[in-house]
C-alpha cells in the first residue's frame, strides 16, 4: 500500500459556505482541506437568484479565500429566466440549483413543477450550464413519501429532464440509494452523480441517535451505502465528490428547550466536512478497497464533467497519518465571532491520511 498520494488539484462539487459570520469562519476551511476547486451552493437568505447577486457573492469569497477557484451557481426560482441564464452564463457562472419546495435547509423558495422551467432548462442546455438536482420530492403522508424514500420518488422526475433535454448536463446531487445509482447508470452520457464522503460512512443506524449526522437526503440502509461505494470502486466517470459539507451553529445542531420543557428549534440537516475533506476520502476509500480511484474520484471525473481543468501548481500531498498517539485525530468544535461554533463530523476519530503543505 502507498504511504504517499499527489493529487492534482481536486475538487469539491456541492459545498456550502454560508454568509455572514458563519462565511468568514468556514470559507477558509475549505483549502485546509485539501480542495482546489469549489462549487458553491446558492441557498442564502435571500437565495441567489440573479447574476448580480451571484457575482456579489463570489467577490466576497474571493476576498476571503483567494486560492480556490469558486464556481458559483444560481437558484432555480420564478426570477430564474432564460434572458438571466444568458446573462449568467456571459458571466461565467456555471450552473443552476434545484431544490423541491422545503425539503431541506433554506428551500422555501424552491420549485414544486419542472414543467415550468422548461425554457430554462432550454437555454441552459444551449449555454452549456449544468442543471444540479437536489434529488428528492416533499414528504407526503397520502402518498406515503418520507425522508426514507423521497429520493426513490424522486428519480422519475430524473429520467425524464435526461431524455427531454439530451444536451444538458444534469447532475443528481449527493444520491443516497441503490436505486439512484443503479437509474444513473442507467441514463446517457449527460447525466452524473455526486456523492458525500458521509454517506460513504453513514447508514440510518448511525443517524438515529446523533444529531451531528442528520443531513438530507438521510443516510439510508447498508446495501445502499455498498452500492455507493461500489459504484466508486468501479471507477465508472459519472460519479465525483460533492461534499455537501453543510455548517451549522451548534446551537442548531442541538436542539434548544424552554422552561417548561418544549422545543423551540429543530435540528438543522446537515453534516460539515470541509475541514478535514480529502484526508476523509483517502481514509474511506482505503476502508473499502478504493484507495486506487481516489484520483478519479476527488479531480478527474468531476473536472471532466464539469469541463473545468486542473491549475498548474495545486498539487495536493497526502502521506500516512503517523502512528503516534493522538495523531490523525480530528478535534472539535470550530469557533468563529459572536459565539458561532461548528463541530465537523468525524471529531473524535482518527485519519489514515494527513496533508503535507
Amino acid at each position: 500500500m502507498p504511504d504517499e498520494i499527489v493529487l492534482p488539484a481536486p475538487a469539491d462539487f456541492h459545498v456550502h459556505v454560508r454568509q455572514g459570520k458563519m462565511c468568514e469562519l468556514v470559507t477558509p476551511q475549505v483549502a485546509k482541506g485539501g480542495v482546489r476547486t469549489a462549487y458553491v451552493m446558492p441557498n442564502l437568505v435571500p437565495p441567489l437568484t440573479s447574476t448580480d447577486a451571484v457575482l456579489a457573492y463570489k467577490a466576497e469569497l474571493e476576498r476571503l479565500d483567494p486560492s480556490i477557484q469558486w464556481l458559483m451557481t444560481l437558484y432555480l426560482h420564478p426570477d430564474v429566466t432564460p434572458e438571466e441564464i444568458r446573462k449568467a452564463a456571459k458571466a461565467g457562472i456555471s450552473g443552476v440549483k434545484s431544490y423541491p419546495r422545503g425539503v431541506t435547509t433554506n428551500s422555501n423558495s424552491g420549485i414544486e413543477d419542472y414543467g415550468v422551467y422548461y425554457p430554462v432548462f432550454k437555454a441552459m442546455e444551449e449555454e452549456g450550464m449544468v442543471l444540479n438536482l437536489h434529488g428528492e420530492v416533499p414528504s407526503d403522508p397520502e402518498k406515503n413519501i418520507s425522508i426514507l424514500n423521497a429520493e426513490v420518488h424522486f428519480l422519475s422526475h430524473l429520467k425524464k429532464l435526461a431524455y427531454d433535454f439530451p444536451n444538458l448536463r444534469i447532475v443528481l446531487e449527493h444520491a443516497t440509494t441503490s436505486n439512484a445509482v443503479d437509474s444513473v447508470l442507467s441514463l446517457p452520457a449527460n447525466v452524473a452523480c455526486s456523492i458525500t464522503a458521509h454517506h460513504l460512512y453513514l447508514t440510518i443506524d448511525e443517524v438515529a441517535p446523533q444529531p451531528h449526522h442528520f443531513c438530507k437526503p438521510l443516510a439510508k440502509e447498508p446495501k445502499d451505502r455498498k452500492a455507493l461505494q461500489e459504484v466508486i470502486k468501479s471507477g465508472n466517470p459519472k460519479f465525483f465528490l460533492g461534499s455537501d459539507s453543510a455548517p451549522h451553529p451548534l446551537s442548531s445542531k442541538i436542539p434548544n428547550l424552554t422552561q417548561d420543557g418544549h422545543s423551540v428549534s429543530a435540528c438543522a440537516a446537515g453534516v460539515y466536512t470541509s475541514p478535514i475533506l480529502i484526508p476523509l476520502v483517502a481514509t474511506l476509500l482505503e476502508s473499502f478497497g478504493a484507495l486506487d480511484q481516489l484520483q478519479n474520484f476527488v479531480c478527474d471525473n468531476g473536472r471532466n464533467f464539469y469541463t473545468v481543468s486542473a491549475q498548474k501548481g495545486q498539487e495536493l500531498r497526502l502521506v500516512r497519518t503517523s502512528r503516534e498517539e493522538g495523531k490523525g485525530i480530528v478535534k472539535g468544535t470550530l469557533k468563529g465571532d459572536d459565539g458561532i461554533e461548528v463541530l465537523p463530523f468525524w471529531t473524535g476519530k482518527k485519519l489514515e491520511w494527513e496533508i503535507v503543505n
